[in-house]
């Protein structure tokens, strides 16, 4: 079994590549891992797929001088960065810089219900080949998909999804890649770690094997293949 390797927010944005299909971890960009999007923003790779719960938070356009002012936050940084070609999330509406890139058709977008998002991930994860659901039955969200009628209710066939990489952030670590999360970090981040070839997890502390306790492992270290912070 391969070992959990502790590394540099640079060098795991380095294992991202151009055109690849990454998973970030986060919700309003609570347990997305910020060094390692700085970093992936530094190294300026693009045509990203992202797929995350939403776009991050972007900065604001000034009514007056219609310049963009903040800071932009999460997956945000990439948006503003251009190094996105396709999001695919549950909702982008605390990033207007993404917005406008979207409506300027500089930027694709798949938006997902949320429910429906989280299992998908979880299906990519378990080698499952999709699952029926249904929300969205009537809507946009059912077209070009297959509908089935079980028991009198129409649902449709949603598709697992699987990425080149996922990035997702945690509390704690031990040195054997076993994460513990607090409160909402635990969001999105322990389906995408068994929904990529490779996972960086980025934490805030690491800890010698053993020290997290068993009953306290969220995300087993067998599904981590990098660890990013503590001493970093």
């Amino acid at each position: 079994m391969a070992k959990t390797q502790i590394t540099t927010a640079a060098e795991a944005a380095s294992l991202v590549k151009d055109g690849m299909t990454v998973m970030v971890g986060g919700f309003m960009a609570n347990g997305t891992p910020e060094p390692i999007i700085d970093e992936l923003v530094k190294s300026n790779v693009k045509d990203l797929t992202i797929i995350c719960n939403d776009a991050g938070f972007g900065r604001k356009k000034d009514k007056e001088t219609g310049e963009w002012k903040g800071k932009a936050r999460g997956v945000g940084k990439l948006v503003e960065n251009g190094q996105v070609k396709k999001l695919i999330a549950s909702h982008v509406g605390l990033n207007p810089e993404f917005g406008a890139k979207y409506f300027e058709g500089e930027i694709d977008l798949e938006l997902v219900p949320q429910g429906t998002l989280a299992e998908r991930i979880r299906c990519g994860g378990s080698g499952l080949g999709g699952f029926y659901t249904p929300t969205g039955v009537g809507t946009e969200v059912a077209e070009g998909k297959e509908i089935k009628t079980i028991d009198g209710v129409d649902y449709i066939l949603e598709l697992p999804l699987h990425a080149d990489i996922a990035l997702i952030g945690g509390h704690k670590a031990d040195a054997s890649g076993n994460l513990r999360y607090i409160g909402s970090e635990r969001n999105f981040n322990p389906m995408m770690a068994m929904a990529a070839d490779t996972v960086v997890a980025g934490v805030s502390e690491i800890v010698e094997a053993g020290q997290i306790g068993a009953d306290y492992v969220e995300t087993p270290g067998i599904f981590v293949d990098y660890l990013v912070g503590g001493a970093e």
